[in-house]
């Protein structure tokens, strides 16, 4: 007998909430459970006013813009319609079944208030999760760019200056008012400056000198990724110098391989972990205009700095192998492994690479053997130049491979070239091939999965700040995925993750240290490294401390480090292995300079090859077995 559903909808019990609803093996119950947002509330605090109506609670907006990622969602209009639809969501949003949700045109208002430093500052600190939970390596660093269309059509491009002008017209502050008139109206209102005041008065930011000297400290990543119009080609000029786009001036023309005609976008820059978790450190978009080797110095000294990294290895593509970014690294101890074009080889003459050269004479020896000189020196380009005696080369039988310049022939060289030779020797070794294979399957997969999942091949911000907060959302959503994915373990350096993040004086058993749990909540095993104790491990184990010292072999109580046993006098001192926590061990900490593989017989001892042993104070008392 074929049935028949009845829709009747009858209304919900009172005792039913929204929490029984939601299965408990849904994504966002993981999301809720291993990520903590309420860092967001002291994070913008200056943004709102002290008193007032409330405003959304911020963790709720980054809880929609995470959930906007998740589901591939491109807009505020139609990321409420799936809130007010799905009970998840809903759930994890935070709102119940009958309560009104907050309007889509507030989002863009949070947004606008908050700025791109808070949204940096969000993916840092979604970056220091990453940190604790034990996914950053910080060994290998891999840079890549990728290109993304601008929300912009390419018949909005017109002349800059027009642009300028028109933006200008808009956006036009208010005129300021003439000498005369502040002081008329200081008058006014009986307030004066008195000279005093004007000795101790603070440079203001009409003060040329002031802007200058600023202007010449900027980088990429304070820039926000824009480009220095101020600066103009020697050689060249740019072509967004003079055309730029009414809907988004910020972005300039791009070609794709796969397209014949021209698009507007942006450069998206990723640096990437070699860790196996494959982390995020730091994002930046720039105009495509930007070359990919321009903010890469930039990018590395900021994630180094912020990370508290040092990285041993650094891998890119062709177009990081400039030899103002190879210099820079290798006078960092960071090795490039940057794969090189030969210079000239697209022309029928001899290349640079087929002329050699020797660094104990400082010159080059040409296919045919004649000898080239440094003769001048170009400083806007740094470089000099080689070139042979005058009449050598018009008798050369190779000059029509080699030059038709009348002159003869020249070849130039960087001031610091000789670290470019020095990249070159890593060619052919494992550990450059091995990086040069890494990366394609490291950072191309990150940016394919931003495109296809979350929305990167189109921008649907303009602006450069804006796509830059785009961009960073992406970023910390994709560093997120792989925080919930990744298994429960500790920091690589507990170091690195306490200067991160301080431990808190009051709270003696926060994760910031161990990147743990504590003991109560959850059994596992923690490192506490084979190290000198800080002051915070100093703290936990005071405790301990305060028991009996160790009876050493001749009767007396140990006042330092305790003496090998007459067992094992002779031999050598045992290997330094980390304590390691067990249910059995009724202390939160183990000292650092106390080992495991030095208990004998139910006793800790002091292994005598750790420089931690120096420090000194009495060890624990035994501690029995399981």
């Amino acid at each position: 007998m074929m049935g028949t559903k009845e829709r009747c909808f009858r209304s919900l019990p009172e005792d039913i909430s929204l929490e029984e609803l939601v299965p408990k093996d849904n994504f966002y119950r993981r999301l809720e459970q291993r990520l903590d947002l309420s860092f967001v509330r002291e994070m913008v605090e200056d943004r709102y006013a002290p008193s007032g109506r409330p405003s959304i609670d911020p963790e709720v907006f980054f809880r929609l813009q995470l959930v906007m990622f998740h589901e591939g969602i491109r807009s505020e209009r139609e990321l409420m319609r799936v809130v007010s639809d799905r009970l998840c969501v809903r759930w994890y949003v935070g709102y119940d079944l009958l309560e009104p949700l907050p309007d889509h045109s507030s989002l863009t208002r949070i947004r606008d208030r908050f700025g791109l430093s808070v949204f940096r500052e969000f993916f840092e600190r979604i970056v220091e999760e990453c940190v604790e939970a034990g996914l950053v390596w910080g060994e290998e660093l891999y840079f890549d760019a990728t290109k993304v269309d601008a929300n912009a059509s390419l018949d909005s491009i017109a002349p800059r200056f027009y642009v300028e002008e028109h933006l200008g017209e808009l956006f036009a502050e208010q005129e300021l008012l003439s000498p005369q008139q502040e002081v008329s109206a200081a008058a006014a209102e009986g307030w004066d400056e008195s000279p005093v005041a004007e000795l101790h008065e603070l440079p203001s930011a009409e003060d040329e000198t002031l802007v200058k000297s600023n202007a010449a400290k900027d980088d990429w990543i304070s820039r926000n990724g824009r480009q220095r119009r101020e600066q103009k080609g020697v050689w060249y000029r740019r072509k967004a110098d003079f055309l730029a786009s009414k809907t988004d001036p910020d972005s300039s023309p791009m070609k794709r391989r796969e397209s014949k005609g021209s698009h507007l976008g942006y450069y998206d820059h990723y640096v990437v972990d070699g860790g196996k978790a494959r982390i995020i450190l730091n994002a930046l978009v720039t105009p495509f205009e930007v070359t990919e080797n321009q903010p890469m110095l930039d990018l590395l000294w900021r994630t180094s700095f912020r990370w508290k990294l040092h990285p041993r290895q650094l891998t890119g593509d062709t177009a990081y192998g400039t030899t103002e970014n190879i210099a820079a690294l290798e006078l960092a101890g960071i090795r490039a492994y940057v794969p090189l074009t030969g210079a000239g080889k697209a022309r029928p003459y001899f290349s640079k690479e087929e002329f050699t050269y020797d660094p104990e004479r400082d010159l080059y020896q040409c296919p045919a053997g004649e000898i080239l000189r440094p003769k001048t020196f170009t400083a806007a380009r740094e470089h000099i130049v080689y070139k042979a005696e005058p009449g050598t080369c018009g008798s050369c039988p190779l000059k029509p491979q080699c030059t038709e310049n009348k002159s003869g022939r020249q070849v130039l060289r960087h001031r610091d070239e000789r670290y470019v030779d020095r990249v070159k020797g890593y060619r052919g070794t494992f550990a450059y091939e091995k990086a040069l294979r890494k990366r394609r399957v490291w950072v191309e997969p990150q940016f394919a999965e931003a495109k296809d999942w979350h929305g990167l091949r189109r921008f649907r911000l303009r602006g450069s700040e804006k796509v830059n907060i785009e961009a960073l959302l992406i970023a910390a959503g994709q560093n997120i995925k792989r925080l919930v994915a990744a298994r429960d373990r500790g920091p690589h350096k507990l170091a690195q993750a306490a200067a991160l993040r301080p431990p808190d004086p009051v709270s003696r058993y926060r994760s910031q240290l161990t990147g743990r749990r504590p003991f109560g909540s959850r059994t596992g095993r923690i490192s506490t490294g084979c190290k000198a104790p800080t002051a915070s491990v100093r703290v936990l184990w005071s405790s301990v401390r305060a028991s009996p010292p160790l009876p050493t072999p001749g009767g007396g109580a140990a006042t330092g480090p305790a003496s090998p046993t007459a067992r094992g006098a002779g031999r050598r001192p045992p290997t330094c292995r980390t304590p390691r926590a067990s249910p059995a061990m009724k202390i939160p900490f183990l000292p650092p300079r106390v080992c495991r593989r030095a208990r004998r017989g139910g006793r800790w001892e002091a292994c005598q090859s750790c420089p931690s042993a120096a420090v000194g104070g009495d060890l624990p008392a035994p501690i029995a077995r399981r």
